[in-house]
């Protein structure tokens, strides 16, 4: 059986070096030690926000009355029924390359396989597709800013 000197001994050799953990065995005794050093993170560990959630523009909305006076006035939003997604916290790019062409831009004709956009995580470049039928009537994320799950990407008017 090791001896509390023995002991000591091992923790000050242990406390001198560069280890952070050893294991001592001898004739069938094994002891394991670990010096005690505070967690510290290099980044803060990012998480998602709440994000502001903006009505689907229509044409039943596209009129708004002012509230202090009887005038309607008309917005000058385009008219869009389905909003294009991220499916995941990332990069977004609207073109493969800085040196070739977007994707998709606006007025352009969609249909449910075609590739909008791409959003770069973990260094990985994730093709995103339209997944429905009709026309890119506004963009709503800016080329090569994070976006969150769940943020609109694009606004598109259903065929």
């Amino acid at each position: 059986m090791l001896k509390i000197s023995e002991i000591k001994d091992l923790i000050k050799c242990l406390d001198e070096s560069s280890l952070d953990e050893m294991v001592y065995e001898y004739e069938g005794e094994k002891i394991k030690l670990k010096k005690n050093q505070p967690v510290s993170y290099t980044e803060p560990v990012p998480y998602a926000q709440p994000q502001k959630v903006e009505p689907l523009r229509t044409e039943a909305n596209l009129q708004v009355a002012d509230e202090d006076s009887n005038e309607v006035t008309e917005t000058s939003a385009p008219i869009y029924d389905y909003q294009i997604t991220s499916p995941m916290v990332g990069t977004f790019y609207l073109s493969s390359s800085p040196e070739s062409g977007p994707y998709v831009e606006i007025g352009d004709q969609i249909s449910k396989k075609t590739v909008v956009c791409i959003i770069e995580a973990m260094k990985l470049f994730n093709e995103i597709e339209a997944e429905v039928d009709g026309e890119i009537v506004e963009i709503l994320a800016e080329d090569g800013e994070l976006v969150e799950y769940g943020q609109p990407l694009f606004g598109v008017k259903r065929k």
